[in-house]
């Protein structure tokens, strides 16, 4: 009889999630690299509503797994789900291969996105819960490599899409470049989807109780339907910044009464857990609000006070296109995350792995600190432009905060939740990713230029001032945090002694 060696199918389950991962990822930033500036360069938009169309895009690109995470556990499976998504998200940029500046199209190709990625995103994460459940030790380092694959396929996307915009803009017109580098990530994920159907069979014994059933007609149907409901709800919304506005405070109520809900209906066993994870969730929000800056305050600052040249030593190197910086972003991700896991697993064996609530507040520490690297910077400015270098220090800093709080949210889900929620939390829990990044949006628009304004050293302090109110409320964010400590310890503690089975009594006579 042969022996399946348990570590070798967790790895090629685990591998097969993280290509379409990095796929989709690719489509996605290469896509959001260019949004805000394709509005306001094509569209006509001013700076203070492309940050607002984008963080209410965004808050709902994150607030729709909540839906998927449902669907992916109840109706159809985890696995369908998670491909129904990649082909809907596949069709969204295709449709901005569409050459057309119409706002209408772009509104319903955001729609179509927004709901491919509420199928995705919960069901892909929690495939790699359900792969390494129950091994503590080695869940935080799968998320953290899971999260790198996000990177992977992103870092080379937002080098790939602006330069594709470039090139060809170059040689067949302004209007085709932008919509041939859409055009990629649809190319993008359509790639990945077919590296997934030649490697599907390592997930077969990995999925909800749905993907062993049965497609229903009726389910289908219906599940279309809504969707397009919905592509429709979200276009509208799109169009109405007041919509947005309300839908993204009522979002953040309904997520409040989840886990009021969710804890009060627990079991006892579940309620440390669940009260842990709603802590950690209300730091994450606070964390994404510094992570939207990457797609508005930080790109437009790239585009008008940064030098695009780099140098050393007086030597020039390279020139950068200004949105292709947020790359930097992912470039430190794919740096640091192996040294992390290597750092957690080392711990781990020693038994002296660091709680999440403490990575989290190093995670604060971190990016507090690349905010204020931006102002640093400033001191050696040369006509309002910081140089190259400034961008990279702040970005890994950035970076390192990323990966202990975005990167290990994930992982908190996986280790507090209990697994009979696990999708529809992974889902909740993107919700309060969506409505940080609109906030995020609110928060760059206190840097949005007045019209008067041409002078690179008058736009840099705009800029400037805004970065170092954002590392002084990463302070705070960094204290608060430690001050929480004892208490998630105390409540990860209790989550712990409820899930550890009780020593088996054998009688004498055995």
């Amino acid at each position: 009889m042969a022996i399946q060696n348990p570590p070798v199918s967790q790895t090629r389950s685990f591998s097969t999630v993280f290509l379409i991962e990095m796929w989709e990822r690719f489509g996605f930033y290469g896509m959001q690299v260019l949004m805000v500036t394709y509005m306001m360069k094509k569209l006509g938009f001013v700076d203070s509503k492309a940050n607002l169309v984008w963080g209410a895009a965004a808050a709902l690109i994150y607030a729709t797994p909540a839906i998927g995470g449902w669907v992916g556990d109840k109706l159809i499976g985890t696995r369908r789900t998670m491909v129904t998504g990649a082909v809907v998200l596949a069709l969204g940029y295709a449709m901005l291969w569409i050459p057309s500046n119409n706002p209408t199209l772009l509104y319903t190709a955001l729609g179509v996105i927004i709901v491919g990625n509420g199928f995705f995103k919960p069901n892909a994460g929690n495939l790699v819960r359900k792969i390494y459940e129950g091994d503590d030790v080695r869940i935080d380092s799968a998320f953290t490599i899971y999260y790198m694959a996000v990177n992977i396929g992103s870092m080379v996307s937002m080098t790939a899409t602006p330069w594709i915009r470039n090139y060809v803009g170059e040689h067949y017109g302004d209007a085709m470049g932008w919509h041939t580098a859409f055009g990629a990530c649809a190319v993008g994920l359509a790639l990945g989807l077919i590296n997934y159907s030649l490697m599907h069979r390592t997930l077969a014994h990995i999925g909800s109780p749905s993907d062993e059933q049965p497609v229903q007609g009726k389910r289908v149907l219906a599940l279309v339907a809504a969707s397009l409901v919905l592509v429709a709800v979200a276009a509208f919304i799109l169009q109405s910044l007041l919509a947005a506005k309300i839908c993204v405070y009522l979002a953040g109520l309904v997520i409040l009464g989840i886990f009021a809900h969710l804890i009060r209906g627990a079991e006892k066993s579940e309620r440390a857990g669940l009260i842990a994870a709603l802590v950690l969730t209300v730091q994450t929000i606070f964390f994404f609000i510094f992570y939207a800056q990457m797609a508005t305050s930080l790109n437009l600052f790239a585009q008008k006070n940064v030098n695009l040249s780099f140098d050393v030593f007086g030597t020039h190197l390279f020139n950068w296109i200004p949105e292709q910086y947020q790359n930097l972003n992912a470039i430190w991700i794919v740096i640091l995350s192996p040294v992390l896991v290597l750092i957690y697993n080392s711990l781990g064996r020693l038994g002296k792995d660091p709680s999440v609530a403490f990575k989290f507040a190093l995670g604060f520490g971190a990016v507090a600190l690349g905010f204020f690297m931006y102002g640093f910077g400033a001191i050696n400015a040369v006509d309002g432009q910081v140089s190259s270098w400034t961008m990279v220090w702040g970005y890994g800093l950035y970076s390192l905060g990323e990966l202990l709080v975005s990167g290990l949210g994930l992982a908190m889900i996986a280790r507090y939740v209990p697994a009979r929620m696990g999708g529809f939390m992974m889902g909740a829990y993107y919700v309060a990713v969506g409505i940080s990044q609109y906030l995020g949006s609110v928060v760059a628009n206190l840097a949005a230029m007045p019209e008067n304004i041409s002078n690179p050293v008058e736009s840099l302090n705009i800029y400037i001032s805004l970065f170092n109110k954002l590392g002084f409320v990463g302070i705070a964010c960094t204290l608060v945090a430690v001050v929480m400590l004892p208490l998630m310890s105390r409540l990860s503690r209790s989550h712990a002694e409820a899930h550890t089975p009780l020593p088996a009594v054998h009688s004498e006579e055995a």
